[in-house]
């Protein structure tokens, strides 16, 4: 697994970020957070799973590799990142929906010192009743939520009616669905949800 690199390897923080089930790590919201939060002064490593890496060679759609094969392969990712990193060099992990499911499963790899989700998967959609939150009482590094008003994998009124951990930060984007796009008559922008959450990011890791 190649990671892509955006800002300075002297970087305070790095963040890894890993891409959702359907996109690559060159996806446009990939892209745009990567090097948005480098311009931040955040180090950002982007990667593909072996799965998508596989997709793309053949060209044809894959679906992703069961939990355990993704597990692997964030531990790979952060061992690696964590080697190269200075001691006094902080490391993130996250990703976009899945990407941040499996990472918020890897925090307790010695190294890893926050977690950001982008739109993270509480359960599938139209399967309200089937939540992917137990685990994250587990969690022991700071965390923040980026996740849109209106998200298929979990609204804001279905998530305030979970109990999740204090330390968890939840950030809402204004009528955003899972990509954090909201509809024209909300009077934002896709754009401008972008720009919210990688301030609200950029924020979380300065200790605000």
């Amino acid at each position: 697994m190649d990671l892509i690199w955006d800002g300075s390897p002297q970087a305070t923080w790095t963040l890894i970020l890993a891409h959702g089930a359907g996109a690559p790590l060159h996806s446009e919201y990939m892209q745009y957070f990567a090097q948005r939060l480098a311009n931040q002064g955040i180090q950002v490593g982007r990667f593909n799973f072996p799965y998508m890496v596989k997709a793309i060679a053949t060209q044809r759609r894959r679906p992703p590799d069961r939990a355990p094969e993704l597990l692997a392969a964030w531990q790979e990712i952060i061992e690696r990142v964590r080697a190269r990193l200075a001691s006094d060099q902080r490391l993130a992990i996250g990703g976009k929906s899945m990407g941040g499911r499996i990472a918020s499963m890897s925090t307790q790899h010695d190294g890893v010192d926050a977690l950001v989700c982008l739109g993270y998967p509480f359960h599938p959609p139209a399967k309200k009743d089937k939540l992917r939150i137990e685990h994250l009482a587990d969690i022991k590094v700071p965390t923040i939520i980026l996740q849109g008003e209106r998200d298929n994998f979990g609204t804001r009124e279905e998530v305030r009616g979970y109990r999740l951990p204090r330390k968890i930060k939840v950030r809402w984007l204004n009528d955003g669905d899972h990509s954090f796009k909201p509809r024209q008559r909300s009077g934002v922008t896709q754009t401008e949800n972008w720009d919210t959450a990688i301030g609200s990011i950029i924020e979380f890791l300065s200790g605000g």
